[in-house]
C-alpha cells in the first residue's frame, strides 16, 4: 500500500501541481497507519523544500516534528536558509531547553547569526534560565546578560545586572570574571564620555555626568575587598576568620562594625564554625570597651556566657575575658565575683566531655577559669579563700603538676609546711611518673628532716642509759 502512494506522489511531484500534490500527501498520511508514515515524510519534505513556499513548509515541518522530534535541527537549518530567523531562534530555544534532546549533528547549531531579526525571544529569561541549570558557568552567563543590554544600548541596565551578579555568585572565579567585566564596562563608559566631552569643547571638570561616573568607578574599585569577602561568606557563613576580616575592612566606620559583629554572632553556628566562635563575642566586647562603652561590653560578654558553644574552652575563654575586662578597669571585687560565679557548681552536673549536655554544665571543671581564679585569690583574696580554691581544684581532679607546685609553694610561703606536704601527697595520687618526681623529691627531703632529729635524739638517749 505505501508503494502505491509513493509512486503516485512522486508522479504528482514530477507534474509540478503544488496544491494537488500537497493534498495527496495529506491523504496518504491519513490513509496509512502511523508506523508507515516514515516512508512518506522524506519525499514530502523534499517536495516542500523544492518550492519557495516557506509558510507551507513550516506547517509541514511542524507536523513532521510531532512524529520525529529529533529532526528539529533539520527544521532549524531550513528556516535559516529561508531567512525565517525569528522562527528558527524560537525552535532553537525549545531544543536547548529540552534536556532529553540529543543532537544528530557533529557540530550542533548554536546560533542564528543575525540578532537584528530575532525579536520574539526574551533573552533575559533565557539566560536566567541557564543560571539555574549551569551553575558551573555563572560568571560567563552573567557577563553575557550584561553584554546583551550593552549591545542593545541599555547602558544603565548593565550595571544593575553586574551588581546582581556580584551579590549572588558563589565562587571566587565567577566573582573575578564578573568584577573584571564590570570594571572594564565602567572604564569604557568613562572613556566614551571623555571623548564626547572633548569633541563638544567642554571642560571635563564641568561635566557632572562624567564626575559621577568617575566617582562610581572609584567606589567600585574600593569595594572589591568587601565584595570578595561577601562571596567567601556566602560559601560558608560560619568562617570566623572571614568575619574578622570583614570587620577590619570597615575600619573607621563604627556603625558598620557594630552591624557586622551583630550579624556575625547571629549567623555563626558554634557547632559548624571553622575557627573559634567565642573570639567574635570577645572582639565585639573589646570594640565597645575601646570606645568607652563599658556597660555595652559587659552586656555582650554576659550574652556570650549563655551561648551554646561546642567546646567548653570557648565558654571558659569568655569567662576569663569577663574577669580581665573588670581587672583592666580596676574592678577587682567584680572580677572575683564573676570568676566565682563561673566556677560555681551547676544544679545539673555533667562530665567534661559529655557532648549531650550544654557547655554551661561543664564550665565548673574548666582548669582555665580555676587557674585565673586562683591567681586572683592569691593577689586579692584571703589565705582561706585561696586555699579553698586550690582544694576545689584538687577535689575536681583537674589539677596539673604546676598547679600542685603553686599550691604547695603558696602554703610554704605562709609557713604551713605540713599542709604543703599534704598538697604534694594529694598531687602525687593524681599523676603518674614522671609528674611524681617533684613531689617525691619533697617527700624525701621531708623524711630526712624528720628522721635526722629523731636519730640524734635516739643516740643521746642510748648514751645516757
Amino acid at each position: 500500500m505505501p508503494r502505491l502512494w509513493l509512486d503516485y506522489c512522486q508522479f504528482l511531484v514530477d507534474q509540478g501541481h503544488i496544491t494537488h500534490t500537497r493534498c495527496t500527501f495529506n491523504r496518504a498520511l491519513q490513509a496509512l497507519p502511523i508506523t508507515q508514515h516514515s516512508r512518506i515524510w522524506p519525499l514530502y519534505l523534499r517536495f516542500l523544500r523544492s518550492h519557495p513556499l516557506p509558510e507551507t513548509a513550516m506547517r509541514g515541518y511542524r507536523r513532521f516534528l510531532k512524529l520525529s522530534p529529533e529532526s528539529a535541527e533539520e527544521y532549524i537549518e531550513y528556516l535559516k536558509s529561508s531567512d525565517w530567523l525569528d522562527e528558527a531562534a524560537q525552535c532553537l530555544a525549545t531544543v536547548v531547553n529540552d534536556e532529553q534532546f540529543i543532537s544528530k549533528l557533529a557540530s550542533p547549531t548554536t546560533s542564528c547569526g543575525n540578532p537584528d531579526k530575532v525579536q520574539s525571544l526574551n533573552v533575559d529569561t533565557i539566560i536566567r534560565g541557564g543560571l539555574t541549570r549551569f551553575t558551573d558557568q555563572l560568571g560567563k552567563l552573567w557577563c553575557s546578560l550584561a553584554d546583551y543590554y550593552i549591545r542593545s544600548g541599555h547602558f544603565e541596565k548593565a550595571p544593575d545586572v553586574y551588581e546582581e551578579a556580584i551579590r549572588t555568585v558563589m565562587t571566587v572565579r565567577d566573582f573575578t570574571q564578573v568584577f573584571d567585566s564590570y570594571a572594564q564596562f565602567e572604564e569604557s563608559m568613562i572613556a566614551a564620555k571623555m571623548e564626547t566631552t572633548s569633541e563638544l569643547g567642554r571642560e571635563e571638570e564641568d561635566d557632572v555626568d562624567l564626575e559621577l561616573r568617575l566617582a562610581r568607578f572609584e567606589q567600585l574599585i574600593s569595594r572589591r575587598p568587601l565584595l570578595l569577602n561577601s562571596v567567601l561568606l556566602r560559601q560558608n557563613p560560619h568562617r570566623v576568620h572571614e568575619w574578622h576580616k570583614r570587620v577590619a575592612l570597615h575600619q573607621g566606620r563604627p556603625r558598620e562594625i557594630i552591624n557586622t559583629y551583630t550579624e556575625a554572632v547571629q549567623t555563626v553556628d558554634p557547632f559548624k564554625a571553622t575557627g573559634k566562635p567565642h573570639t567574635l563575642w570577645v572582639a565585639f566586647a573589646k570594640f565597645y570597651e575601646d570606645n568607652g562603652q563599658l556597660d555595652d561590653a559587659r552586656i555582650i560578654l554576659e550574652k556570650a556566657t549563655k551561648v551554646s558553644f561546642k567546646q567548653v574552652d570557648d565558654l571558659a575563654s569568655v569567662w576569663c575575658e569577663c574577669g580581665e575586662l573588670e581587672l583592666r578597669h580596676e574592678n577587682y571585687d567584680q572580677a572575683l565575683r564573676l570568676l566565682r560565679k563561673a566556677t560555681a557548681l551547676p544544679t545539673r552536673r555533667a562530665e567534661y566531655f559529655d557532648g549531650l549536655e550544654p557547655v554551661q554544665n561543664h564550665a565548673y571543671k574548666s582548669l582555665k577559669v580555676w587557674s585565673m581564679l586562683a591567681n586572683l585569690e592569691e593577689s586579692l583574696g584571703t589565705f582561706q579563700s585561696t586555699k579553698a580554691v586550690y582544694d576545689h581544684i584538687l577535689d575536681l581532679r583537674i589539677a596539673t603538676p604546676q598547679i600542685v607546685i603553686n599550691y604547695a609553694m603558696f602554703l610554704e610561703e605562709h609557713k604551713y609546711f605540713e599542709e604543703s606536704f599534704k598538697a604534694y601527697e594529694r598531687g602525687i595520687s593524681l599523676f603518674k611518673w614522671p609528674n611524681k618526681k617533684k613531689g617525691l623529691g619533697e617527700e624525701v627531703s621531708r623524711a630526712r628532716s624528720q628522721e635526722q632529729p629523731a636519730m640524734a635524739n635516739a643516740v643521746e638517749t642510748s648514751s645516757f642509759n
